[in-house]
């Protein structure tokens, strides 16, 4: 709960505990309404009441003898004249009953004004500070919930993410943020566990190339008489594993790049970074003489090219890689209305549903289900981090006939084309 700012002589005075603060918000809140309350109420009753005696009050008279008089002496039947002093007597005695009897209404008045008063400030008093004990006793049961995120957030760490609040109850907005810190926490700790899988996998994948080496020089050097021909099998030996380090080192860069979202924004066209994917992979298609067919329609669009051009270079290598010879790759690239797309087949082994979304998890491969080893196993995952660091739309399917259909579709930025246009 967000407050006002105060004055420094006011804050330090001012209680820290928002149970505190609710409490005195609500006694504030009933003194107000209650003294309105009051006040109205006053207000009516003070109207109400007369301030003057009625009519008749004048003429009717007993406590006084005088008025019995006057009475009895101008009442018919006139037999004789009425004297001057009795008609002057008579008008001074019901001139002071008059008064008398206002006195007395004005006293009564005042004084049930001032019982009302009284009782009421009496009753206000009381049900302050009753509002204010269940104030207390209501703002901790509508706290509760958050004393126990705050618990189970102090409670969660990287070991400890498996705390959960699982709040029962009404779908308010106490229950809403329960669930949200649920949702954060289950994502937390997916993340870690990510996490430290990748890392596992990362220096797993980094030792393989390592080991290969230095047995194939363990190996080399414990031979008695080192030819040259043993010493070239073991330099390529070690190349080729060299390679593949620097091979993972680059990927592992270019996928930490992509994940941090810091993107340069310049020009650039699918169709060309496309075209330039399926020229490196010449010697591979020549291989396995693998069909291609293209249909590269400008794909203009904004981003990062390193990153774009590494994210097409992926999905061309991934379609050849896991291909089979006399197979066939389908590209395309274009443009609608709202984005600019690629889209790669490719013919290949048969990959069941269930198991495509997990192909782009990282160092995820095919081997287990089509005895493809090669590879190492970041093709897809960077092109993923790539995509949704572009706002891109990664998707892929499986065909019926074997291999993968992938999609990636970049929503257009229609402020930044015109004036970047070549």
């Amino acid at each position: 709960m967000t407050w006002p700012a105060l004055p420094r002589p006011v804050r330090r005075l001012w209680p820290q505990k928002v149970r505190t603060r609710l409490t005195l918000l609500y006694a504030t809140l009933f003194f107000v309404a209650g003294s309105a309350l009051l006040a109205l109420t006053y207000g009516m009753v003070a109207t109400s009441l007369p301030t003057q005696p009625p009519a008749g009050a004048t003429v009717s008279g007993h406590e006084l003898d005088k008025l019995a008089q006057c009475k009895q002496a101008l009442g018919p039947p006139k037999s004789k004249p009425v004297p001057t002093s009795l008609l002057v007597g008579c008008k001074q005695a019901e001139e002071a009953y008059s008064a008398g009897t206002a006195a007395g209404l004005q006293a009564q008045r005042q004084r049930v004004l001032s019982d009302l008063l009284a009782f009421s400030l009496a009753g206000l008093a009381v049900l302050t500070v009753a509002s204010g004990g269940l104030g207390w006793f209501m703002s901790g049961r509508v706290l509760r919930p958050v004393r126990v995120i705050t618990a189970t957030a102090r409670r969660a760490s990287e070991q400890h993410l498996g705390e959960r609040l699982a709040l029962t109850g009404a779908r308010d907005e106490l229950k809403e943020l329960a669930d949200t810190f649920d949702d954060m926490l289950e994502r937390l700790d997916a993340a870690f566990a990510t996490q430290r899988r990748f890392v596992a996998n990362a220096s797993h994948e980094l030792r393989t190339p390592l080991t290969v080496m230095r047995t194939a020089i363990d190996v080399t050097l414990a031979k008695p008489a080192l030819t040259v021909r043993q010493v070239t099998d073991m330099a390529v030996r070690v190349r080729r594993s060299i390679d593949r380090a620097e091979s993972m080192i680059e990927a592992l860069l270019t996928l930490a790049v992509s994940d941090q979202g810091k993107l340069s924004t310049e020009f650039t066209d699918l169709a060309t970074w496309a075209e330039d994917a399926i020229d490196a992979a010449a010697p591979e298609i020549e291989r396995l003489d693998l069909r291609v067919e293209t249909k590269l329609d400008p794909a203009e669009t904004t981003g990062d090219p390193q990153l774009l051009e590494r994210m097409i270079w992926n999905l061309v290598d991934n379609a050849v890689r896991h291909n089979e010879p006399g197979g066939w790759i389908k590209l395309r690239t274009g443009t609608n209305d709202a984005a600019v797309y690629l889209e790669i087949a490719n013919s290949g082994p048969f990959i069941a549903d269930e198991a495509v979304s997990s192909l782009f998890e990282p160092f995820r491969r095919m081997a287990a289900r089509t005895g493809i080893r090669d590879g190492v196993g970041l093709g897809l995952s960077i092109a993923r981090s790539v995509g949704a660091a572009h706002r891109a739309t990664v998707t892929a399917r499986s065909q019926p006939a074997g291999g993968l259909d992938i999609s990636v579709v970049i929503p257009r930025h229609r402020a930044a084309a015109p004036h970047l246009r070549p």
